[in-house]
Formats: C-alpha cells, structure tokens, sequence
C-alpha cells in the first residue's frame, strides 16, 4: 500500500509553504509577537481570505471547503516549522471543531460561516488545573434559571481566550457527573479575559472568569457525555502535527548550523558527536510524522481507536519536538539562546505544548488503561 499525499493536498502544502515562506518569516514572528493581540488582524484576513485555512474543516454547506484531517495535519505541520502567530489552531482545531461535534443546527448556521470566512475566531475554554488538566470534572457550575443557564467560575490557559469572539466553554450541570458545553459569546455580560504571560511568547493564552453569566437555552450544546472528550482527542492530534513541523525546523536548522559553524580548523558537523545526534534527531522526526499522518487518517475516516492513536501522537511528537529543540541548542552552543537565533522560540513552543491538552505521561497512562494494562 502506498501512502502518500493526493495531489490536491501537496498542492495545499505548496501553497502554505510560499505564504509561509514570504509572511512566516522570524522577522515577521518577532515583531508580531510583541504586540498585545499576539497576531496581525490584517494578516489574519489574508490567510482566511485567500488561503481559506480557517474553512479547511467547515462543511461546504456552511461556506467552507469540506476538508478532513488529513489536510489539516498536512497544514499545521507547515506552520509549525514557522511558528506562525495567528489565531489558527485555536479557531480552526479548538472552536470549529467543537462546534462541528456538539454543536446544534443553530449554532453551526450563526458561527461556521463567520469562522471559516475569517470574519470571527473562536477556542474552548476547558483547562483549569496547571497539570494534566484533562482529568476529573470542571469546577465550572451551570445552573438553570429562568429557562436558561448561569454559569459561573473560572478557566485557565486558554488559547487566544482574550481575543476569541466566541468561547466553548466546559461546565458541569447540575446533578451531571460529566461536563457540558455552553457556546458563550465575548461580549456575554459578566464574562472576563485578561492574557496571562506564558513561556511561549509566540502564543496568547487568557484566564477566564465567568461572573453569573446568563446565557440563553440554545446556549448548551450537546448533551452526548463524550463529546468534550472527542473534540479534545481531535484537537491532540493538530497538536501533535504542529509539533512534528517544530521538530522537522530544529532539525533543519541544527544541520544548517553544523555546516557552516567551525571550530579546530573544520566545520562541527564533520565530528561523528554531532552527525550521531542529528541522525539520532532525523530518526525521531520521521517516527513523529509516522504517528502524526496515522492518528490524522483515523480521525479523516472517523474509525475506531482515535482515542488511541491521538494519546500515542501526542506523547511522542511533544517529546520528539522537545528533544530535537534541545539538542539543536546544544548544537548551536551558547549563541543559542539568544535573540537573534530562532532556537529558544521553538524550545519554549516545545515546552508549552508539552503540557497543553495533557501531558506525554497522562498520555501514556491513557494508552495503558485502554489496553487494560
């Protein structure tokens, strides 16, 4: 069996890869990146309008393109090696995809059109322990009231949270023992964002505070027990694609800096220390894309085991992406670290993404459980 990309989908790749390559820049991550919003709205509107990322999974009913994972993994594994600052991941594997698993037929008519024009950006707001923080119910209470619903509590970490126009919001019902889905609206009385400083200054994350916000009945969305947690395996897996893309970069740019960089007369990279490490690094990238590209073609076809196959993508690319940071700063010795290199923006992104939507060991565990070991 051969498994390779369709000719639309390289077309996609090709397509990314010029935009990247002209607007992706480090520059250009550098100087987006200090701003208070985290992304250029202006850039934002081009990727949305001409691009069409944000309607990659969008039913063409809806205005978008009627695409699956598979295409999904193949992009955000481009804008992983950029570090593209943009509201994407957050709208496109978080928002929509929430949207598109629980949402009603109402809910999808008001937001996928917005969504997957660029018009409106979105993310799920669920996070509330520092670690591991998918395990055990949220905090976060709905109560009925007046033929509708009250929530109250707090989020944490969540992505482009001050920014989104819409907020899918994780909270338990009364008398529930798992958690439903409320769609909330930014400008929802009683609701407050504030962005928290992170390691990653490539990203926005925002604290959420829900102060008696009244939303109205078709607010909630499905009441199918599974569906945060199905929305959560899918949006693992665009993860793990990012972070298969960030290992591929440090990769490149440990063997760009290994043929240029000389010491005792010699370029470093003609000592067998560092060919062994940027062989032990090729090694871990292609076993990271292997297990990305599968968990993506179970969730494009929907088929049995996808809470296995995002656990075992995410516990590997995270590590991988991680590992292979680390190894090309050593490589790149103390310069590293400093700003006018690229390698401690993909250090941080590695550590940050790490630990977002579940860290490599409760992966791990996860796995186990589901084999019954």
């Amino acid at each position: 069996m051969h498994f390779a990309f369709t000719e639309e989908q390289e077309q996609l790749r090709e397509t990314a890869r010029s935009f990247l390559a002209a607007h992706g820049t480090p520059e250009s991550v550098r100087r987006t990146m200090q701003t208070e919003r985290g992304f250029d709205v202006d850039l934002w509107k081009r990727i949305a309008g001409e691009l069409g990322w944000p309607a990659v999974l969008v039913p063409e009913a809806y205005g978008g393109l009627g695409l699956g994972w598979v295409e999904v993994a193949a992009l955000l594994e481009l804008t992983g090696e950029s570090l593209l600052c943009a509201p994407l991941f957050s709208t496109l594997c978080l928002g929509t995809t929430a949207i598109l698993v629980a949402g009603s037929e109402e809910q999808r008519a008001e937001w996928l059109p917005a969504l997957a024009e660029g018009r409106a950006t979105a993310t799920l707001a669920f996070q509330e322990r520092a670690r591991d923080s998918r395990s055990g119910p949220p905090a976060t209470t709905a109560r009925a009231s007046d033929g509708g619903y009250v929530l109250s509590g707090r989020k944490r970490w969540v992505l482009d949270g001050a920014t989104a126009s819409a907020l899918v919001v994780s909270a338990l019902d009364s008398g529930a023992s798992e958690p439903a889905l409320f769609l909330v609206p930014a400008d929802a009385h009683g609701l407050v964002r504030r962005i928290v400083p992170t390691l990653d200054a490539t990203r926005r994350f925002a604290e959420i505070e829900l102060h008696e916000v009244r939303l109205p009945s078709h607010a909630r969305m499905s009441g199918d027990p599974t569906a945060l947690a199905k929305i959560l395996d899918l949006a693992t897996i665009g993860l793990a694609a990012e972070q298969t893309g960030g290992a591929q970069r440090c990769l490149d740019l440990a063997v760009a800096y290994a043929k240029t960089r000389v010491q005792f007369g010699r370029p470093i990279g003609s000592f067998q220390a560092i060919q062994h490490t940027c062989a032990d690094l090729l090694l871990l990238v292609e076993s990271a894309r292997s297990a990305s590209y599968y968990a993506a073609c179970v969730a494009a076809e929907d088929a049995p085991g996808l809470t296995s196959a995002a656990s075992l993508a995410k516990a590997y690319c995270s590590e991988a992406y991680f590992r292979c940071a680390g190894d090309c700063l050593q490589i790149h010795g103390g310069v590293g670290f400093t700003w006018e290199y690229d390698v401690h923006l993909h250090l941080k992104r590695a550590k940050t993404g790490e630990h977002f939507l579940g860290s490599p060991s409760w992966h791990r565990e996860r796995i186990a459980q589901h084999m019954g070991l």
